[in-house]
């Protein structure tokens, strides 16, 4: 036997219509009965003659009960055909559009890309395909709440209507992300510039909602199935291009937001080698890949060595040493920075526990881990577990978290400084502290950015952003740290500015933990060794983990 598809309801009713015919039977019954017992009854009526027969009046009736029963099964049977197909066509475009915004949803979008393309081919056309996120939000959402954020997303669909030729699609993909489709004439691309730039110029005009003015910025990716010069592409379909707009839409964002970029091959090569970095963090992560490295902290007068602050370095069997700044933007967005930061403080703490006490231990924290308000409280946590003095460490916070949350970090800092932790400003100069900041916030130590430093570099060259970073920590009684220290001439310059201290390749490259306890130990400045018997180089292949600092390799 062979299997059949499940029969439309719809269609069976109206086969039942057709058996409904039995009714016009039962019509033709009458009209027979009906000519024979109809005279009888009516010569009846006027004593012209005998009694109907009963059978055919019986019959009589049974015909026009039929009848009634009939049609009013047809009609009854025919309006609810026409509220379940009204209810199927309602059901069809609740599954093809979004609720919110009206527009055409993801699934939907697919259909709809093809039939656009199919018409557009016929007329010799290309299809782009554009993709918009609206940048940064979720901060509508959690600042103004979700009613503010729907708000927001209507006005922008309504905005990008207005400017849509009749024919194009309009979809929302999901959140904020949205993508049109639109003809236009093949190897004339620069018609969709002008589209996105008046989409650009649209969505700067700020967004007027009932109690708040909102001011938002977006980015675009692009992509067609034909060239620049008008040839089709080969093997694209809807599902293709969504995914090349999205690849070109990563781009945009990577290169900074409010901007749009078309697809480039190079950018699936670069997305490739992203999720592979993506994969290979979690995997080193769960191997111990993830290493603490040193750099020299000196001080400038006596050329003593007082410290080390903490770098990561992430050691790759099949990509080798990578530095921080590769891989520490991917481990926060995919959410792991916190894992590998606390991995690591563990431990640093295990390594620069035999250091002589003179030594210090400086951190970067970075500013995932400032928005947590039991940082502070697991910091403390793990220095007792580690039996860490407290008075040897010190974090090192950049300028630009200060203004996500100025309260918390004060909080923060206040419950680290009570406990004997210290806190430098790191990248004194590039952010946007203030002076009320400054004398607000309790810093130990400001930390003058390399950027500055390196205008040292040449002889007779004096940077007035040093110098008056230096007069403003005399003032404060602010102790200063100078980064990138890389050659005599750097150095000569920030020891006649008065007892700095420094750091930088002048003094060496950084060093992982083994080289660093031979280097002490050289020196004698080894107090011990890890509780636990291990070397600290043993130990960094057994836990895994990074505090890291973006800029410097």
């Amino acid at each position: 036997m062979t299997d059949h598809e499940p029969e439309n309801p719809l269609h069976a009713a109206e086969r039942d219509i057709i058996a409904l015919g039995i009714a016009a039977a039962a019509v033709i019954m009458l009209i027979g009965t009906g000519g024979s017992v109809l005279p009888q009854t009516f010569g009846a009526l006027l004593g012209e003659g005998g009694q109907p027969d009963v059978l055919l009046v019986n019959a009589l009736l049974l015909n026009i009960a039929l009848i009634i029963f009939g049609w009013r099964r047809y009609r009854e049977l025919t309006r609810e055909i026409a509220v379940r197909r009204s209810a199927e066509e309602r059901a069809r475009q609740l599954a093809a559009t979004d609720p919110l915004t009206q527009c055409l949803n993801r699934r939907a979008m697919l259909e709809a890309t093809e039939e656009l393309r199919g018409c557009a081919a016929m007329r010799g056309d290309a299809v782009a395909y554009c993709m918009i996120d609206v940048d940064n939000f979720k901060q509508i959402n959690d600042m103004h709440g979700h009613s503010a954020g729907d708000a927001v997303l209507v006005m922008l669909c309504d905005r990008i209507r207005a400017l849509l030729p009749k024919e194009a699609r309009l979809a929302r993909l999901g959140g904020d992300e949205f993508a049109f489709v639109t003809a236009y004439p093949a190897g004339q691309g620069d018609r969709v510039d002008d589209l996105v730039i008046r989409l650009f110029e649209s969505m700067a005009e700020p967004f007027r909602l009932p109690e708040l003015t909102l001011e938002l910025t977006m980015s675009i990716g692009l992509t067609a199935d034909h060239d620049n010069d008008g040839a089709m592409s080969l093997a694209v379909d809807a599902a293709t291009l969504m995914h090349r707009a999205d690849m070109a839409l990563y781009h945009a964002k990577k290169q900074g937001r409010n901007r749009y970029f078309w697809f480039e091959p190079t950018m699936e090569s670069e997305l490739r080698f992203r999720n592979q970095l993506e994969n290979g963090i979690r995997r080193g992560l769960a191997q111990g890949e993830f290493i603490p490295f040193y750099e020299q902290q000196v001080d400038l007068e006596s050329g003593a060595l007082v410290g080390f602050e903490m770098l990561a370095r992430w050691r790759s069997p099949q990509l080798g040493l990578i530095s921080p700044e590769i891989f520490v933007p991917i481990a926060e967005e995919i959410g792991l920075i916190t894992e590998m930061s606390e991995r690591l403080m563990d431990q640093a703490f295990a390594d620069a526990r035999e250091w002589d006490d003179s030594i210090t231990l400086s951190i970067n924290i970075s500013p995932v881990q400032l928005r947590d308000p039991w940082f502070a409280q697991r910091l403390l946590k793990k220095l007792v577990a580690a039996n860490f003095p407290p008075q040897r460490l010190e974090i090192e916070i950049t300028e630009s978290c200060l203004h996500e949350n100025i309260g918390l970090v004060r909080s923060m800092i206040v419950s680290l400084r009570n406990q004997g932790v210290q806190i430098a400003l790191d990248d004194f100069g590039t952010g946007y502290s203030s002076l009320e900041q400054l004398r607000n916030l309790p810093f130990d130590r400001l930390k003058i950015d390399r950027s500055f430093v390196s205008e040292l570099k040449e002889t007779g060259n004096r940077s007035r952003i040093v110098e008056a970073i230096v007069s403003l920590g005399r003032g404060l009684d602010l102790p200063l740290t100078a980064e990138g220290v890389e050659d005599a001439e750097i150095l000569a310059a920030l020891k006649s500015m008065g007892r700095l201290k420094a750091q930088g390749y002048f003094y060496g490259q950084p060093e992982d933990a083994s080289a660093v306890r031979a280097r002490l130990k050289a020196a004698g400045k080894l107090t011990g060794t890890p509780a636990d018997g291990a070397s600290p180089a043993h130990a960094a292949n057994e836990v895994p983990g990074a505090i890291y600092r973006t800029a410097r390799p």
